[in-house]
């Protein structure tokens, strides 16, 4: 079937595909191939868009995606008027670029096969964005870039894959992946284009109930017609709660569903949002969607799609009225988990006096000023600590429901985006209330409790305690005690921003903290800072970062990796013109490479842990990137003590094992003067293998268990045992419990996950080294 440059169909794609055709377009293709019930379609892979962006050119010759980088360069993401204007601006100029003939011709050609499969010259399709980074386990901002439903015709679906493009710029996913530190340049979109599905009725499921994080439940929202009104949350919807195993429905909660989202009946394509009681009849407002057969088939094909997975899922389903049959159009990895929350009865006092009741869709407490909006061009308004009231939030109101001390909407479900962003944020929420910007006014002091999901008139005392009774913005929601392992478990850090709630997770320190997103989040290049004189400004930006997370974490210990960005990264900076042209970054000046050519740039890092030494912090141990040669860990000694950071007595001092040259002379590393190693598994696994891990021609063939991969690493860990020396992982492979398995049975002494993987990884921690224990009992046992 791969006839195409540019198209994949679902069968030829699985989980694996993330990198070809996003998140998204790979879980079809898995669920596919699972033979779980999708509507048939095909992915038009990031591929295209890099084609789309890097060979159309703009008016003065530069190329679309060098017009756009240089756009976001200029741009400040936390000035929400700058933002929507200039992301407004790349958004236009990509719908009005012509798509290349060879993209073109191949989507066209693709929808005409699909078409055929129903014997038609032509079928309604749904055209949905699948970016890259959109829909990892890392994150959960749903509705970031554009859905176009009940498309229909060749002319109409080109349109819409360029709209969809188009919405990779908008400005809630410009400044969502600006926050997460993504490279804007090195993400990518695919557009799926999917048989619609005529729904009758609709809606999301969670695989886990998202509230209470209770796993045995399966929490299931519907409404009728389409289901974007649900995800969008523009209808309050039914909401049902099943038990697995028992496959009894323990609550049902039926919403008055005032309108729905259906086909346009005036043009054929497009869709129109109608009055429930005038499309179907008034008894449907307060009608139950979904039959209690239903219900539960619904609940046991999510079961089954969890098992498959092997991780709770957020699915969405529709019943297509032409068939009557139940599918799946979309699923994904709940990523905003937690220890369960025990609902626990508020002690009711005189000051307790109940605004509003709705539904509870983010644990915890706030409270603070309200603050009422009823459009995006209105989030200014919202300050630190203030409640945040609106009809329904939307992904452009991120930045502002960052700052919110609670969340609180007339409408939508505990699937709903305000519901979703609210757990991701760890801000208590209430959604669904109906009147909430009747009953609430701006200035009014109100406690919001996410957990029952009540709001109550004034500061609530029992509530709200210490702090919270200044209505200092949101929870941070702990970890459960963790399990107590030999081997550590550390996690990975990219931005000081996430720093309380990554230590939350109960880590044992930080095994990788990055300094790339301080540094290139900076607005310009660090040698520009230095050679306008202005080095002060840029050592104390480093030093604000770095204290956010080694005084989160203190006394646990925080290892620094220093400056590890490729010349394309900083090109794009102002000031970045002079970085030369490489042909593969990857391999080119980075590293401690750079840091040895541009000493001064080494020296700032070391002088803003130098203050922070000096500031009595002594949990901090920095970590050099890519070394490969003894002579660069004397040198970059050199410059630390130049600026009176003594290795070994004020930091511990470590270097990352990335490449084969650093892994088979371990021995002269260590002889240098190591405290610790840390493997940095991706490059080691790309470099070892000569496989590019981006290009998706050969990413099949990259595995981090690799028999080389594996020798090399066990080598590393029995040298450094030798010599008493820490080995730790801060690569990807730290997070798979597959390759923690075997790390813990070659000894090593740490394992830095990403933030979500903690739990697990520490439970596959615990599991082994009770296994090494046993299995060593036995053997005396039987000897």
């Amino acid at each position: 079937m791969s006839e195409y440059k540019f198209i994949k169909w679902f069968e030829e794609l699985g989980k694996k595909d993330v990198a070809l055709v996003g998140g998204k377009g790979a879980n079809l293709g898995e669920l596919t191939n699972a033979g779980i019930p999708v509507p048939p379609g095909f992915c038009v892979t990031a591929e295209a868009y890099k084609y789309f962006v890097e060979n159309v050119r703009v008016e003065d010759g530069r190329t679309l995606q060098e017009w756009i980088i240089d756009i976001i360069a200029q741009t400040n993401v936390d000035d929400s008027k700058q933002l929507q204007e200039n992301t407004a601006k790349i958004r236009e100029k990509i719908i009005s670029m012509e798509m290349p003939e060879d993209i073109a011709k191949e989507i066209v050609d693709a929808y005409k096969k699909l078409s055929q499969r129903f014997n038609k010259d032509a079928v309604y399709v749904a055209v949905r964005s699948s970016a890259t980074a959109e829909d990892l386990p890392e994150a959960s901002f749903a509705g970031q870039q554009e859905t176009y439903l009940d498309v229909y015709g060749e002319d109409d679906v080109l349109e819409k894959v360029k709209r969809c493009w188009a919405s990779l710029w908008t400005a809630r996913a410009t400044f969502y992946r600006a926050k997460q530190g993504f490279d804007h340049s090195k993400v990518y979109l695919s557009a799926v284009v999917q048989k619609m599905v005529n729904s009758e009725t609709s809606g999301v499921m969670f695989t886990a109930n998202p509230v209470t994080n209770d796993r045995s439940e399966i929490m299931i929202n519907a409404a009728w017609g389409l289901g974007e009104a649900v995800v969008s949350g523009a209808v309050s919807p039914d909401e049902y709660i099943v038990e697995k195993g028992t496959w009894k429905i323990k609550e049902k909660y039926i919403a008055k569903k005032e309108i729905m989202i259906v086909r346009n009946p005036e043009t054929g394509k497009g869709t129109v949002t109608v009055k429930t009681a005038e499309y179907l009849g008034p008894e449907y407002v307060e009608k139950q969607v979904l039959t209690d057969e239903q219900i539960l088939e619904v609940a046991k094909i999510g079961a089954r799609i969890e098992e498959h997975y092997g991780w709770p899922q957020d699915i969405e389903w529709a019943y297509d009225k032409d068939d009557g049959k139940l599918y799946i159009v979309q699923s994904r990895p709940i990523t905003t988990l937690k220890e369960e929350v025990k609902t626990e009865e508020a002690e009711m006092t005189e000051e307790m006096k109940v605004l509003l009741k709705g539904l509870g869709a983010s644990p915890g407490i706030g409270a603070g000023k309200v603050v009422v909006i009823f459009d995006a061009s209105d989030i200014d308004k919202v300050k630190e600590g203030d409640v945040l009231v609106t009809t329904m939030t939307n992904p452009d109101m991120v930045p502002a429901m960052k700052r919110a001390s609670a969340i609180v909407t007339d409408e939508g479900g505990r699937t709903c985006h305000a519901a979703i962003v609210s757990r991701e944020l760890g801000i208590p929420a209430v959604v669904g209330t109906k009147d909430a910007t009747k009953v609430l006014k701006d200035g009014m002091l109100v406690t919001v409790d996410g957990t029952r999901g009540v709001v109550y008139e004034g500061i609530v005392k029992s509530l709200v305690k210490g702090e919270e009774e200044k209505a200092a913005g949101g929870q941070v929601v702990v970890a459960g005690a963790p399990l107590i392992t030999a081997t550590e478990v550390k996690v990975n850090v990219s931005m000081p921003e996430v720093a309380e709630r990554a230590a939350a997770t109960g880590a044992d320190g930080v095994g990788l903290l990055r300094a790339e997103h301080m540094i290139l989040g900076i607005g310009a290049h660090p040698i520009k800072f230095i050679k306008e004189g202005r080095e002060e400004e840029l050592v104390e930006k480093l030093v604000e970062g770095i204290r956010k997370v080694v005084e989160a974490f203190y006394p646990r210990r925080v290892w620094y990796r220093t400056l590890d960005a490729p010349t394309n990264e900083f090109r794009e900076l102002p000031g970045g013109e002079d970085e030369p042209e490489e042909r593969n970054p990857m391999l080119g000046w980075r590293g401690i490479r750079r840091g040895l050519d541009q000493p001064e740039l080494l020296k700032a890092e070391f002088k803003a842990i130098k203050r922070l030494v000096d500031e009595g912090y002594d949990n901090i141990g920095v970590m050099l990137p890519l070394v490969s040669h003894p002579e660069q860990i004397r040198k970059a000694k050199e410059i630390a003590m130049e600026v009176g950071l003594i290795p070994h007595k004020d930091v511990e001092w470590g270097v990352m094992i990335e490449t084969p040259a650093s892994a088979l002379i371990i021995e002269d590393l260590i002889k240098e003067g190591l405290d610790f190693v840390s493997f940095g598994t991706n490059d080691l696994t790309q470099y070892t293998l000569a496989i590019d891990r981006d290009n998706e021609r050969v990413f099949k063939l990259y595995d981090e268990k690799h028999p080389a991969v594996l020798k090399l690493i066990e080598n590393v860990i029995k040298v450094c045992k030798k010599y008493g020396v820490e080995t730790s992982i801060c690569g990807q492979a730290g997070s798979d419990p597959k390759m923690v398995k075997l790390l813990v049975r070659m000894g090593i002494d740490s394992v830095s996950a990403n933030p979500d993987a903690v739990e697990l990884v520490r439970k596959t921690v615990a599991r082994e080294e009770q296994k090494l224990m046993l299995e060593a009992a036995r053997k005396r046992l039987f000897e």
